[in-house]
């Protein structure tokens, strides 16, 4: 069945919603917001939607470096707006811009670029990777500009967000992270655990220091839990006689403690590691992300991640230089599709790129889901989960298409 309008301003359909599927559903918005989302009802027509196409509500990433050619740490005002409209186009109609480790005065110059993006809508805040973060378990990041946490530069870095400075990834074993901890708490920026090369102990006693801070300052600006950047990568591989982070991980996140971050695009993780996640932790603690980079949407060529030359190699984003992998080269909705091939169940998959990053952002009554008085955001996809249109905000930044 072909669409007879590109731009409509109501679809029936299938909706796909943090409860499950309605298999008869309607997406009515008005300007800017959803008015009705649910069972179909007898009123004003809608667009339908051919067989087997599905409405998700837009898609929200908490870690992405760039995308479309613009990187978030090095680029400049317009390529940041460059690598938001891809993103954006790509069905993520909600994002953190992350950094990468830099020498602290180029962060703070890209971090008063981005709380700029943060002003004007383009991105909802920013997510800094490091500079904290382990030497051991620096992967992409230059060892060069990782530093240990001093209550200076944490000042100046948030300072230098203007308010808009949402997460950091942090190593827990790092001297002065507790100091870190209580800064970042203190002043309602999420930590996230990761780069991290500690024990089983130490991540447990961090994650208690975490939300002990969160209980004494009584901070409200999201879900109350912290994170941890992208499981499995960039920490300690799982021994029986030493565990290291990551089971530890895996249990708090199922007891709602934290929620765990994963690049479930079978280059990270293996497809079976992304399924046990799902199983331990529940797709209610899970929140999918891209790690996108410069090079996300582009088949071959060479962009920057910060200081860095990164380069396409079979279908990975690398340093150019070493071949390290270098983070995302696609979008959230090919996670969210590669997640669903591994064997995940399509509405938890989806709940994890949306639902739960909403709410650890505490934009849960903003963005995430399809519920009237919320954000009209929603992406359109055929059966296999391919892209086919893009709403943000009430318009089609990406038209409809069969």
């Amino acid at each position: 069945m072909a669409l007879s309008s590109r731009t409509p301003t109501a679809l029936s359909g299938r909706l796909v919603t943090a409860a499950g599927i309605i298999d008869d559903g309607v997406l009515r918005w008005q300007g800017s917001r959803i008015t009705e989302a649910g069972a179909a009802r007898d009123g004003a027509p809608a667009e339908r939607l051919p067989d087997g196409f599905l409405i998700l509500p837009g898609l929200v990433d908490l870690h992405c470096h760039g995308g479309g050619g613009g990187d978030f740490t090095s680029g400049s005002d317009a390529d940041i707006a460059r690598a938001a409209a891809h993103l954006h186009s790509s069905g993520s109609t909600t994002l953190l811009a992350s950094t990468c480790a830099a020498p602290l005065a180029e962060l703070e110059a890209a971090f008063g670029r981005l709380a700029s993006a943060t002003e004007s809508g383009l991105v909802a805040g920013i997510h800094a990777e490091g500079p904290f973060l382990s030497k051991e378990r620096s992967g992409a990041h230059d060892p060069a500009h990782l530093i240990l946490p001093t209550h200076e530069t944490v000042a100046r870095l948030v300072a230098a967000g203007r308010g808009h400075l949402v997460s950091m990834t942090y190593a827990p074993e790092l001297p002065g992270s507790d100091v870190l901890v209580f800064e970042l708490v203190t002043q309602g920026v999420i930590p996230s655990i990761g780069h991290t090369d500690s024990s089983t102990e130490q991540t447990a006693a961090a994650l208690d220091l975490i939300n002990e801070e969160l209980a004494s300052t009584g901070f409200a600006g999201f879900s109350g839990r912290p994170t941890a950047t992208h499981l499995f990568n960039a920490m300690p591989v799982i021994h029986h006689r030493s565990p290291g982070p990551v089971p530890l991980l895996l249990q708090r996140a199922r007891a709602g403690e934290i929620a765990v971050e994963l690049i479930a695009d079978n280059v990270h993780l293996h497809p079976e590691t992304v399924r046990m996640a799902f199983t331990i932790a529940g797709s209610e603690n899970i929140c999918l992300v891209s790690d996108s980079t410069a090079a996300a949407g582009r088949a071959s060529g060479e962009y920057r991640l910060g200081q860095a030359a990164i380069s396409i190699i079979d279908g990975s984003a690398v340093i150019t230089a070493t071949g390290v992998l270098a983070g995302g080269a696609g979008s959230l909705l090919d996670i969210v599709r590669c997640t669903v091939e591994a064997g995940v169940d399509v509405v938890d998959a989806v709940r994890a790129a949306t639902y739960v990053p909403a709410t650890v952002l505490g934009l849960g009554d903003e963005v995430g889901s399809l519920h009237g008085g919320l954000r009209a955001d929603a992406v359109v996809v055929s059966t296999d989960l391919e892209l086919k249109g893009v709403l943000r905000g009430g318009t089609w930044i990406r038209p409809l298409e069969d």
